[in-house]
Order: structure tokens, then C-alpha cells, then sequence
């Protein structure tokens, strides 16, 4: 079917280009779609699927990302791939830009203003581009060389601690529920501890399974002031209890307490996640070239280990994609965010970041920025304008209780919109880095 199309002439794209671009993401609606079946028709229950996406995290993904990063890593590669984790700031500082805009345009709820910025700015650096990555390297046209999937897979990886930083420390404090409409329901102790393990088992039954695809056992991560605004409340209190003394230099260490109090709220025990972890051994294990040895190559004493490390990871893309297909199966939550507002983030996110990381990319290359002659590098570099809002935001609203249901179906039409622009997007940078 494949040989039949691309022999048949087209006028702009060719038959061939066409294709080659359409391919990997009908391949992947394809496993979508079987998650989707499997979740609609309750084949596979809700709980195999949260199952499924612990194994992803805590093994397939961590696999997939030891294997390829730590063959591609040595010293001259970190030198060269520095615009990597630097792209991520910067479509983030892009996508921030494009979410005040967002909400001086379309006007969400004001409790919301925090929640359009973050949604816009915030992409999906991990599961996704890997998978897209993975699949469009499952050619036989080699279209990006002999080392496709390992030289992909490095890039995405590399750029992901960037993102997990940022999620864990400033997506975490702007995700404090608002301060103005946070409301505090009394209940009696012993009213309390009755109703608190029937709330805890109806909250796991009914938490949509997007809650957890990237973060499993998130309920097990609260703290006492996870689901409160406690940053700013006690900014306020110091704002609203000026210090006695009259001497302006003695508030400073007011200040510095406030400050440590906010870092020690800061969840940065959580950035040592297994696929940070993996990220952070092939790292060191790549720049020391004994190391490196010693466990990559055919004749290496530890290739055994690595393969079987290979091996897991090829279950990592189809897992991701049926747990995908399985969180649409479950449709979109109620919103109270607006349909302008739910359509402007995914617009600005979906069609016009795409359009923007083209030309940040395009001035790059010309400024002598990226590798030479790359062209993965480069095609990973778009990818990271193009994707839907991070589903681990969902992960970190449920954490905080500010817009769970908001964050959830947002996302839900993010990622069904996304099969539309990615396609749009995925033949334009095809023909970007490989016929221009």
C-alpha cells in the first residue's frame, strides 16, 4: 500500500515526502485507538491502566532513556548539544508570553489567570516526543541516518531534566491554589475521621486516569500544605505585620526566613524520579569512557544487562500510546475555565508556538547555533513547540487541588486536537530539515 502511494505523483509535496511525514503518527493513532476501544468497552479496567503507566515509569521509560542517552553521551556531544535544554527555556519563556496574551484576550475566570499561563507555557517534553521520535525512526527509509532512534532519543532525554526542574519548583508554587478563592471547610474531628477513608476511596475510584500517566501514587505525595495557599498567606502576613523596628535593615532577615520556608516547601526531592535518575547514570556513564565500555558494545562484559534494558524499552511507545487512547476513553471533565479560554490555550499552544519555534529554530541554525548537518537534532528542536500542555500539570493540579477538572479536560482536548496539528506540523518540518 505504502510503495503504491509514494509512486503516485503529487503537485508541492511529493507522494513520498507526504508520506513519510503522515506515517509515524497514523501508526501511533492507530495504538491510540486500540487504548481507546480497550477503555470505551471496559475491556481493560481503569486500575490495569494506572498499573500500565507505573511500569512505564518506574522501568520502560527509564530503560529507553539509559540505553540511547548513555551510547550518544561523551564530552564533545555535551558541548554540542548545550542549545537543547536552552530551547526548553525558551519555548517556555514563548509559550508564557503567548498565555498573558491569552488572557487578556479571552478573559478566563480571574482564579484561572495563573492556570491559562502555566497550561501554554508548559509542553510535553517527555512521553510524547519520545514516542513520536521512536516511531518516525521505525522506517525502513533511514530518512535521518543509521543512528535515528539512539541520536532522537538522546536529544529528547537530554532536554528533559530542564522541564522536570521547572515543573517541581515553579510550576509547583504558581499551581497554589489562589489565595482570595481558597475555601476552608470546617469539620468536626470526629466527623473528620469518619468521613476521611470514604473520601480518600471515592477520590482514587473517581480521579480521571490523567491524573497519574506521568506521576503514579500521586496521592501518596501530599503534605500538610500541598492543597492550601500557605506561600501566600505568609507573604501576606508579612506584608500585613510590618516589623516594629524602624530600621529598614533588620527586615532582611524576615525576608531570608520567608525564603527558606518557601524552599523547604519546594518539592525538589521529587525532581530524583527513575527517568531523572536514568537520565543522570547514562550521563555519567557516558563521560567516562571505561565505563562506557564496560557496559555498551558487542563485545562489552555488561551488554547482556543492556540489552535486556533494550528490550523493556521497546514496550515503552505502545504503553504510552494505550494509556493515551485509555485517558480519552474516559471523555473530558466539567470546566469552569470557558470555552474562549479552553480555545485560545489550545490554539496558541497548538498552532501558533509551532509557528514561532520555526523561526526561533531557523534564526538558531542561521546564527551557527545547532550541529551542523543534524537534521534530528533540529527535528527534535521543533517537536518541542508542538506538543500539547505537559500531562504531568495534571499531576501537579491534583497535588495542590487547584483546577483538577480544568487541567483535566483541557488536556483531553489538547492531545485530540494535537493528532491534527502534529500531523499539519510533522510534514512542514519534514520538509524543513530534509528537503530545503
Amino acid at each position: 500500500m505504502l510503495r503504491f502511494l509514494t509512486q503516485i505523483p503529487a503537485n508541492g509535496f511529493k507522494a513520498v515526502e507526504f508520506m513519510d511525514a503522515i506515517e509515524p503518527l497514523l501508526k501511533l493513532l492507530c495504538l491510540t485507538t486500540f487504548g481507546l476501544v480497550l477503555g470505551r468497552v471496559q475491556i481493560i479496567p481503569k486500575e490495569t491502566f494506572k498499573l500500565l503507566s507505573k511500569l512505564i515509569f518506574v522501568l520502560f521509560l527509564p530503560c529507553l532513556i539509559f540505553t540511547n542517552l548513555g551510547k550518544s553521551m561523551n564530552l564533545k556531544n555535551i558541548t554540542l548539544w548545550w542549545f537543547i535544554p536552552v530551547n526548553v527555556l525558551i519555548s517556555t519563556f514563548v509559550g508564557g508570553l503567548l498565555g498573558i496574551l491569552v488572557v487578556i484576550v479571552c478573559r478566563p475566570p480571574p482564579e484561572f489567570k495563573r492556570f491559562t499561563i502555566i497550561m501554554t507555557a508548559f509542553g510535553n517534553t517527555g512521553n510524547l516526543p519520545l514516542a513520536i521520535v521512536k516511531t518516525v525512526c521505525h522506517s525502513d527509509d533511514d530518512l535521518f541516518g543509521d543512528e535515528c532512534l539512539q541520536n532522537g532519543v538522546a536529544y529528547v532525554s537530554f532536554s528533559q531534566w530542564v522541564a522536570v526542574i521547572l515543573v517541581y519548583t515553579l510550576v509547583y508554587h504558581m499551581m497554589e491554589p489562589p489565595l482570595e478563592y481558597y475555601e476552608i471547610e470546617i469539620v468536626d474531628e470526629g466527623e473528620k475521621e469518619e468521613q476521611q477513608p470514604q473520601q480518600e476511596e471515592e477520590s482514587n475510584l473517581n480521579k480521571p486516569l490523567i491524573m497519574e500517566a506521568e506521576w503514579p501514587d500521586i496521592e501518596n505525595k501530599e503534605t500538610e500544605h500541598s492543597k492550601t495557599p500557605f506561600i501566600a498567606r505568609m507573604f501576606n502576613s508579612f506584608i500585613d505585620d510590618p516589623p516594629s523596628n524602624s530600621f529598614g535593615c533588620f527586615a532582611a532577615p524576615r525576608v531570608v526566613r520567608k525564603m527558606k520556608i518557601v524552599a523547604e516547601q519546594t518539592p525538589v526531592h521529587h525532581i530524583l524520579q527513575p527517568p531523572t535518575i536514568a537520565s543522570l547514570l547514562a550521563i555519567i556513564v557516558g563521560l567516562i569512557p571505561q565505563v562506557k565500555a564496560f557496559m555498551f558494545g558487542y563485545d562489552a562484559p555488561l551488554s547482556v544487562i543492556t540489552d535486556s534494558f533494550s528490550i523493556l524499552a521497546g514496550a515503552m511507545v505502545p504503553s504510552v500510546m494505550l494509556i493515551l487512547g485509555g485517558m480519552l476513553a474516559e471523555g473530558p471533565n466539567d470546566s469552569r475555565l470557558g470555552r474562549p479560554t479552553m480555545i485560545g490555550i489550545t490554539v496558541a499552544r497548538l498552532l501558533i508556538l509551532p509557528l514561532l519555534g520555526i523561526g526561533i529554530v531557523t534564526l538558531a541554525d542561521k546564527l551557527h547555533l545547532l550541529v551542523a548537518g543534524d537534521q534530528m537534532y533540529k527535528f527534535v528542536l521543533l517537536l518541542q513547540y508542538s506538543t500539547p500542555s505537559a500531562i504531568l500539570l495534571g499531576a501537579i493540579a491534583s497535588l495542590r487541588g487547584y483546577a483538577v477538572s480544568e487541567s483535566s479536560a483541557l488536556l483531553f482536548w489538547q492531545h485530540l486536537f494535537a493528532l491534527i496539528s502534529l500531523t499539519l506540523y510533522l510534514i512542514i518540518y519534514f520538509k524543513l530539515v530534509l528537503f530545503l
